[in-house]
């Protein structure tokens, strides 16, 4: 194509300006439009576009598409150094400009801050309904340019409704696939909101998938089987009549029981991963200011304290440690990180954009970690820790705290044998005994979670206008 070379050790204001030359023409000859299409290219290709460039071009096809991927940012970032500094020799000085733009965002971060819901409702309440108007039209300009596939998922779910309220002896079919496919949505998408806003989403394994595992499990040990009668499992469980000996309670047994959702589950948590890696991948393809990406934010920061390793925390290098890890290891470095249980994972979805892993590596090593190895790892914890003599063993030593311990002991109880006394009615029968304070402090807890997830989902639509709304006024005064 008749490109420039290079030279990404240039320190010269002479260099820099053949850089930002070399990235004009790059632009004259396609290149710009050769960013998006860059994961798409076969090796040879990459090698071709590295050979042209004087770079290197062994490798495997992550370690080609990581190094194009570097050279293309350090001439973007060349360039934008170049149009916003004045260039004396070798000395750059920024610009007045480049400055009081740096102040207005910083200003702007800083008011974003406060518009929060228990600060300035009114504000945020307007601004997060503009938001949520926003939204809606995007939506709806989206959903016109798939007009046909929107037509067909309209039309096929309003044939699937039809046929569900038709008799017939399809019915039977249509009842089963109906109630898997309505439980198995319901823990992807309790998965997703747990993972979902960089650690900030609600936290549904310890408030809804760890207490339904726990609640098989105990139901397993006093009824001697896991053959519960479906329905009313799995919205109630009842001991069966009779057991059937294949389904005896034991560890593997009773993780096969749950197998279903806790796989959901752990699929929906991968999927919350999926909006920062696209993010940090845009990104890194278009060039990006790190102030208009709040939530590269810590990624940013976290690169910058790299720096200066004598002030990085336990817990910073703890995250680098994963960064690297995945950066250099790749589908496995990305897979043991899914598998162990950690919060460092938030991330790597982050970590994996910004190094452009293509997608089926970063998503088929979650979902392999997530949904088969980590939650296997959880489930067996969780269905141990309440094994039914462990339990009784837990509440048996309660008793021994000084003072408090048989006030302590007596909820527990009254909650396990509530429990059993459920577990033994027949189906029609009433819930017997309300009123346990250990199941109602569990229920005020969730009712607390909940609101709080909703509130910080409020909080954070409202600053997004509100970023927006800036962004605009930023722009028209650049008209001006």
């Amino acid at each position: 194509m008749g490109m420039k070379r290079i030279n990404q050790k240039s320190k010269s204001s002479g260099n820099l300006r053949h850089d930002v030359d070399s990235l004009d023409l790059y632009k004259k000859h396609g290149f710009d439009k050769l960013l998006p299409q860059m994961t798409s290219l076969t090796k040879d290709q990459l090698k071709g576009e590295l050979k042209k460039r004087g770079l290197k071009i062994t490798g495997t096809k992550n370690e080609l598409l990581q190094r194009l991927g570097n050279v293309m940012a350090s001439v973007k970032k060349k360039a934008e150094i170049f149009n916003s500094s004045q260039i004396n020799g070798n000395t750059r000085k920024p610009n007045s400009r480049m400055i009081n733009s740096q102040q207005r965002k910083g200003e702007e971060r800083v008011e974003r801050e406060k518009i929060v819901i228990w600060r300035r409702p009114i504000q945020t309440t307007t601004f997060f309904l503009r938001e949520l108007n926003y939204t809606r039209i995007a939506f709806a300009e989206k959903a016109k340019k798939y007009r046909a596939s929107l037509i067909i998922s309209v039309l096929l779910i309003v044939l699937f409704f039809i046929l569900l309220h038709t008799n017939g002896p399809h019915q039977f079919y249509f009842q089963l696939v109906r109630g898997k496919a309505v439980w198995c949505l319901y823990w992807l998408g309790l998965g997703v909101l747990s993972s979902v806003g960089l650690g900030t989403g609600l936290h549904t394994f310890l408030l809804y998938l760890g207490p339904h595992i726990a609640s098989v499990t105990l139901a397993a040990y006093e009824c001697g089987t896991l053959n519960f009668p479906e329905p009313p499992y799995p919205d109630e469980i009842i001991c069966p009549d009779k057991s059937d000996p294949t389904w005896a309670p034991s560890i593997f047994n009773i993780m096969s029981k749950v197998r279903l959702e806790a796989m959901m589950w752990g699929v929906g948590t991968a999927l919350g991963e999926l909006p920062p890696y696209f993010m940090a991948r845009a990104a890194r393809m278009s060039g990006y200011d790190p102030d208009d990406k709040e939530d590269l934010k810590e990624f940013e920061e976290l690169r910058k304290k790299k720096q200066n390793a004598s002030t990085l925390s336990t817990l910073d290098r703890a995250k680098l440690f994963v960064e690297k890890l995945v950066e250099k290891v790749g589908f496995f470095g990305i897979l043991a990180c899914a598998s162990i249980p950690n919060p460092l994972f938030d991330l790597a979805g982050i970590t994996c954009g910004h190094f452009l892993v293509p997608f089926w590596t970063f998503f088929g090593a979650t979902v392999l970690g997530k949904a088969v190895i980590k939650m296997h790892i959880q489930k067996m914890f969780v269905i141990i820790a309440f094994n039914e003599t462990l339990v009784e063993k837990a509440v048996f030593i309660l008793g021994y705290i000084p003072s408090i311990g048989h006030k302590l002991q007596e909820p527990f109880k009254a909650f396990l044998l509530r429990q059993k006394l459920r577990l033994h009615r027949r189906s029609e029968a009433e819930v017997p005994g309300d009123g346990n304070i250990l199941a109602s402090i569990f229920e005020k807890f969730v009712v607390v979670m909940v609101i709080y997830f909703v509130l910080s989902i409020v909080n954070s639509m409202a600053q997004s206008y509100y970023k927006r709304l800036c962004k605009e006024r930023r722009n028209v005064k650049h008209k001006d």
